[in-house]
């Protein structure tokens, strides 16, 4: 996933790109997403809600991130994420990107591990569930490696 270098932490910043899935109109939670992205110190870009799958994949592509971020609160994710993340690891150029899932993954009352290990073996590298803490986002944005510029 990328080289890894040592930074000053000052100096340390992941690209990010942060997306809902096509079926999913909210954007609170983008906002929130890129704010709190923001202040831990990596540059994003909010592609916004209803984004369609190959929209994505060109950004991903045009803008090669370090991570992708795909949060959904309307209750789809798990249908929506599965599609997406396989059309995301199908390009040879985005197999190193980390891409990770979080939000209303489906339409129960919680999300259960079957759904999580389903979305991890589609080609998820992280899944943050409903009900999640956020603390568990942040030590997963710090545990990941700055890749060097390609």
């Amino acid at each position: 996933m990328g080289t890894s270098v040592e930074r000053p932490p000052e100096l340390a910043q992941l690209q990010v790109i942060v997306s809902s899935t096509q079926s999913d109109s909210h954007t609170w939670n983008l906002v929130f997403l890129e704010l709190l992205i923001e202040e831990l110190g990596h540059r994003v870009v909010n592609l916004g809600s209803c984004v369609p799958d190959d929209v994505l994949v060109a950004e991903c592509l045009r803008q090669r991130p370090d991570l992708v971020v795909i949060s959904t609160v309307n209750g789809h994710g798990w249908i929506d994420g599965k599609r997406v993340v396989r059309r995301l690891r199908e390009r040879p150029e985005l197999t190193d990107t980390y891409i990770v899932i979080g939000g209303k993954l489906g339409i129960t009352e919680r999300s259960d591990r079957r759904t999580t290990d389903t979305l991890l073996a589609a080609g998820f590298d992280a899944v943050f569930s409903d009900g999640a803490d956020i603390d568990s986002f942040q030590s997963y944005l710090r545990s990941l490696p700055i890749a060097t510029a390609s």
